[in-house]
């Protein structure tokens, strides 16, 4: 039941986070940095984005609920393998974090982007953004796996 709690509590709390950093990195590489980069590649991105403005609205419960349930499996993986890591939970929620940000790169910018024709500039910045979105919803992880489902001593 501790178990359950960490995946469903953990999973919550790991996807308010990234949604929260979402408000400040969003305006600044989405709607910054990248966006004559995207209207360029116009092409890959669905048709609520290519409107005049963006109908975000549109696509804002397909985003709620694939963030929701991609976090739900991070907790599930972070309850699992959270043993090999060492220190106390938010340390432990670091070390899952940073671990995402390395498998995200493999498999976005090192994977995906030999399928996908996507700019390189979009890669990149999607991989130096991942650190903002999972070292701190690992760490809020890590410290409620602590709180909810502790580790034996």
């Amino acid at each position: 039941m501790k178990r359950l709690k960490l995946v469903v509590l953990g999973g919550i709390a790991f996807y308010i986070v990234t949604f929260a950093v979402s408000f400040a990195t969003g305006p600044l590489i989405h709607e910054g940095l990248l966006m004559d980069t995207y209207r360029a590649s116009s092409q890959l991105w669905r048709p609520e984005l290519n409107q005049d403005p963006p109908d975000m609205g549109a696509l804002m419960p397909r985003w709620i609920t694939t963030g929701v349930i991609g976090s739900l499996i991070v907790a599930f993986v972070f309850a699992w393998v959270r043993p090999a890591f060492s220190g106390p939970g938010w340390k432990r929620g670091l070390q899952g974090g940073l671990c995402l940000v390395l498998l995200g790169i493999v498999f976005g910018p090192l994977g995906y982007s030999g399928v996908f024709n996507a700019p390189d500039k979009i890669w990149i910045w999607w991989a130096l953004e991942s650190p903002f979105y999972y070292l701190p919803a690992g760490l809020v992880l890590g410290w409620l796996g602590d709180k909810l489902d502790p580790l034996p001593a």
